[in-house]
């Protein structure tokens, strides 16, 4: 993870450039952004390895600017913002970020976060040169290599990494009972407390790709415990 590229979009320049300062001297490289435009040509032109992104960047339409953001690049998206209400939480989740941190935020726990989304990147891309490369279930077929999947019409589903990894972690353990902290552990979704709804999202947003036709996704709530994967799975 060391060297890997991070674009900072925050708007407040006092504060890009401390967050600059503080990944580069944690070992990595920083491009500070402060416009739109160089966003997208910072997105086109480098190799990013995440993008903490700031909701004023497109005031007052932050979370569209997320959105626009995940429909173009699997990026990691740290999306940060003055709103810290749960509501904003969630949908800036929803809407494709893989962790939302309200400002006034410090350097050292935005690092942190940083580097447990990067480590769920590294996983992803291990299970992708696994020799199981191929996971069949319910006629769903999931692609590790190319980190596609394709419902049982032939259509693709796109999932954003945080989704992938999930399912991965679904898949490996399916038709069991997967503790909540225990999935968040295996997904690398951040949990800081009780209240924390990142990994329940995932879940929601999950479900909602992997049902198609009228029939529901195969992901079971088990009460007070956690989740379960309930279809059969094979492996080519």
């Amino acid at each position: 993870m060391s060297d890997t590229l991070i674009l900072v979009a925050e708007t407040r320049s006092d504060f890009r450039q401390s967050i600059c300062e503080a990944l580069e001297e944690s070992g990595f490289r920083a491009q500070p952004i402060d416009t739109e435009p160089a966003l997208w040509s910072a997105l086109d032109d480098l190799s990013p390895g995440a993008l903490v992104l700031d909701t004023a960047l497109r005031a007052p339409l932050g979370l569209d600017l997320c959105r626009d953001v995940r429909d173009r690049s699997d990026i990691p998206i740290i999306l940060v913002g003055a709103r810290s209400t749960e509501v904003d939480r969630v949908i800036g989740l929803e809407l494709g970020a893989d962790d939302y941190m309200p400002a006034p935020y410090s350097p050292r726990e935005l690092i942190a976060r940083l580097r447990a989304v990067l480590r769920r990147r590294v996983a992803e891309r291990r299970a992708g040169v696994a020799p199981r490369q191929l996971a069949r279930f319910d006629g769903w077929t999931v692609n590790f290599t190319r980190r596609e999947v394709v419902d049982p019409n032939g259509l693709p589903v796109v999932l954003t990494g945080a989704e992938f990894s999930l399912l991965a972690v679904m898949l490996e353990q399916a038709q069991r009972v997967i503790a909540r902290e225990r999935l968040i552990e295996l997904a690398g979704t951040r949990s800081s407390d009780s209240s924390d709804r990142s990994i329940d999202v995932l879940v929601s947003r999950l479900r909602r790709k992997l049902s198609v036709d009228g029939r529901a996704a195969p992901i079971v709530t088990v009460r007070g415990v956690g989740y379960m994967f309930g279809a059969g799975v094979t492996y080519d």
